[in-house]
């Protein structure tokens, strides 16, 4: 296989919907779980978990993605998990109106700002060490209230057929120089995306992301409705460049077939907001504190075999050591940022609130 990537080389798109939590319909009622062990019972005097066999899942990740992974854990534990599907921040929205009195025993989400404020609002019990201590720091919380699951590396799409590696901005600044005026496409409304302003607010400041922001708009970003599109912009030559993650241009080779594919991708460098590395994550509620089918589902989740499900199924890095990566991405521990804690892409409202004010939402 050729060379295709070069080591040179996040969110919600509801995020405003964590705010106006009553916007969220409720006509998607889930089952009421058992309830919780009665004071004074042996489960509640020692903590032990203890299993009913049965659980439900808030999932903000898309079914065909997981759904078959979910249904390998039913098979080999008995387990009968109901997932509740909705983007992220549909999801995290109900969890905060529901607080404690949610009959979900797990949040499975698409990115770490979601799981950031659940776990900011004390949404989250505290994970064993069993758990929390699988994933390095970099890839997971630092305090414990969720690990994450996959990786996410953003990087730029480009016309190869227009552009060499060389041509290529490689940090945000470039990306928004003036030989790129309408030539650069990205989704406002994507999760990813506005996880990857918010982690620019973290790193840079407010006043940077807003200038960065402001940049793009005078220089005639090209929006579009999701990276899917971006991906055909590029690949049929309309877009020299987009904004995107890294697993998209593997969904669209999967599909198509590499001689069938000019775009490709290019890693911004390292330490730079453009090519954070963001991760899907899962987290248990409070309420499933004394339920061991939901920490059964979390240690699934990080296991070696679901590791290597989103490796070959959805070209998504592994988090855990000693799993093989998609091939031709370079390794995840290359592309850490120093200074990016992901448990700070929590604050997702203000995000939103700034591509408003840029006239990006």
């Amino acid at each position: 296989m050729p060379r295709l990537l070069t080591r040179p080389l996040l969110a919600l798109a509801t995020a405003s919907a964590m705010a106006l939590a009553g916007c969220v319909g409720t006509d998607q009622s889930a089952p009421t779980p058992a309830p919780p062990p009665e004071e004074g019972s042996a489960e509640a005097v020692e903590g032990t978990p203890e299993s009913d066999n049965f659980l439900i899942v808030y999932s903000g990740r898309n079914e065909a993605l997981v759904q078959p992974l979910i249904d390998i854990f039913t098979e080999q534990t008995g387990i009968d998990v109901e997932v509740r599907y909705g983007n992220t921040g549909e999801m995290a929205a109900l969890l905060l109106e529901e607080g404690d009195a949610t009959q979900a025993g797990v949040f499975l989400s698409q990115d770490a700002g979601a799981l950031g404020a659940l776990s900011k609002a004390g949404l989250f019990v505290t994970l064993p060490e069993d758990i929390a201590g699988v994933v390095p720091q970099g890839f997971t919380s630092s305090d414990g209230s969720w690990v994450g699951v996959t990786g996410r590396a953003r990087v730029l799409v480009y016309d190869s057929t227009q552009l060499s590696e060389d041509d290529l901005p490689k940090t945000s600044d470039e990306i928004v120089g003036p030989q790129w005026s309408g030539q650069v496409g990205l989704a406002p409304g994507n999760a990813s995306f506005q996880s990857a302003v918010t982690a620019y607010r973290v790193m840079e400041g407010e006043g940077a992301a807003e200038s960065w922001l402001t940049a793009l708009k005078i220089n005639d970003v090209q929006e579009f409705e999701n990276n899917g599109a971006i991906m055909e912009a590029v690949e049929s030559g309309q877009l020299a460049i987009g904004l995107t993650n890294h697993y998209y241009w593997y969904r669209m080779v999967a599909e198509r077939g590499i001689e069938n594919v000019t775009s490709r991708l290019f890693f911004p460098e390292p330490g730079d907001p453009s090519s954070i590395v963001n991760v899907t994550g899962v987290g248990i509620l409070s309420p499933a504190q004394l339920d061991q089918d939901a920490y059964d589902f979390v240690r699934f989740m990080v296991s070696a075999e679901a590791q290597n499900y989103f490796v070959q199924e959805t070209s998504e890095y592994p988090v855990v050591p000693g799993i093989a990566v998609p091939e031709g991405l370079p390794s995840l521990e290359s592309l850490l940022s120093p200074t990016l804690d992901l448990s700070d892409l929590d604050d997702l409202k203000a995000t939103v609130e700034l591509l408003e004010r840029v006239g990006l939402l």
